[in-house]
């Protein structure tokens, strides 16, 4: 039996991720392979590590990517510090806050969660005053949560756990590189970030860091595997419980982003070429820079589905810069208003999860997806859906209200 070609066809991508790779980032994943120990590439991973430190905003030594997608960075962090019994709080406002529970307990440990309502976030002080009564040994939150479009506060969260000697460990998969993420100043001890959001790179690695708290307990439990220890290796004295996983043996990896070069898997040259670039680029735009256009394209997108008639979803006060979530009318199947953006327009949006499915639609702002073009594209091909779908709405509005927003920066206009 014969195959075509690959011959995809072209979207505008406006979910919260995957999102349209920047061409840039594209190129670079068609340069030539290189050994993982090449000279040319190590010194590719170590630039790597460099700018992951300027993007997360951190003097963290250890900086680097986890291969695969971004929960196996999720994974990769907390099945490394976490042993059977150990006491994690989980705050949850969205699904991957469920998601962080589960990791914790595939891993065996006792975990305490409180729960707000989908489209709200947690008052600090709440979740303080739960991390006192509860003295877990980690702090597990997400900070951007795709599911509901909002953004956790941090800085007096992560505050309090230093103080209280607790580990802090943020998802911060879909806000990292498009939202403000001062890792070191809001007492971060490890952290997460994802490649196919904010990045513009395609997702299969998570970057991650982490502080000397969270590496001390790592080289506690430190085991390497037989094939490729040393005598050194092999008498190590553990003081812990050795790490669960294997693939996400985050002590393995150490040695490995290391000078020590020890090999764990076949480094993805590829996606280091990728993430590489990606990450270049964030720090050629700037990261004010940066933010400041996420929340421009995200300014004009508010204002056109306002203009349109259709309601916002959740508490405004702390909405997601890069995702935008709006309330399906009533009476409208959003699957099939989705799949008429898709089959006439091309423009991919995305729906929800669990007690949000089929309520909400949610439209991203992220990285190179993030761009004027794009904002005007999906306010008329969804004004034009809609009406086809006979729902009243405010003919015309919702690109001149978006138009407004661009015009009114005037000069200031920030573009890609």
């Amino acid at each position: 039996m014969g195959y075509n070609q690959l011959n995809t066809p072209n979207r505008t991508i406006m979910t919260p991720g995957p999102v349209e790779v920047d061409p840039r980032v594209l190129r670079a994943m068609s340069t030539p392979i290189l050994g993982q120990f090449d000279p040319a590439f190590t010194k590719l991973m170590n630039e790597v590590m460099e700018m992951q430190r300027a993007v997360f905003q951190t003097n963290n030594h250890w900086a680097f990517p986890i291969d695969g997608t971004s929960r196996g960075g999720n994974e990769a962090l907390l099945a490394s510090i976490i042993e059977p019994g150990d006491k994690v709080f989980v705050p949850i406002f969205g699904r991957f806050g469920h998601l962080l529970v589960e990791i914790c307990e595939r891993y065996g440990a006792e975990v305490h969660s409180i729960q707000c309502p989908w489209g709200e976030v947690f008052d600090p002080q709440v979740v303080i005053e739960e991390v006192k009564k509860v003295s877990p040994k980690i702090v597990a939150i997400v900070h951007g949560e795709t599911s509901t479009g909002r953004v956790q506060p941090l800085a007096e969260i992560g505050k309090a756990c230093r103080e209280q000697d607790v580990l802090l460990v943020v998802d911060a998969v879909a806000s990292i590189g498009g939202v403000d993420v001062k890792t070191d100043e809001w007492f971060i001890d490890g952290i997460i970030g994802g490649t196919q959001k904010c990045l513009s790179v395609p997702s299969g690695m998570a970057p991650i860091t982490f502080n000397e708290r969270i590496e001390k307990i790592i080289l506690e439990r430190k085991k390497v595997e037989a094939g490729i220890a040393t005598e050194t290796d092999q008498n190590y004295k553990r003081s812990r419980l050795a790490i669960a996983s294997n693939y996400f043996d985050l002590g393995m990896l150490m040695d490995y982003w290391s000078p020590r070069r020890l090999n764990h898997h076949t480094e993805a040259t590829s996606m280091i070429y990728a993430l590489h670039e990606g990450l270049r680029l964030v720090l050629e735009e700037g990261l004010d820079h940066r933010f400041v256009r996420h929340k421009l394209h995200e300014k004009a997108l508010v204002a056109g589905i306002e203009a349109m008639g259709l309601n916002l979803f959740g508490d405004a006060h702390h909405k997601l810069p890069c995702v935008t979530c709006i309330e399906i009318p009533s009476g409208v199947d959003g699957e099939l208003v989705r799949s008429m953006l898709l089959e006439e327009f091309s423009i991919e949006i995305a729906s929800s999860f669990g007690p949000l499915h089929g309520k909400i639609w949610r439209v991203g702002t992220m990285g190179y997806s993030c761009r004027k073009e794009n904002v005007l594209a999906v306010l008329g091909a969804l004004e034009a859906v809609l009406i086809r779908h006979h729902i009243n709405v405010n003919r015309g509005e919702a690109l001149q209200a978006a138009l407004d927003v661009y015009a009114a920066e005037g000069k200031k206009t920030v573009t890609l």
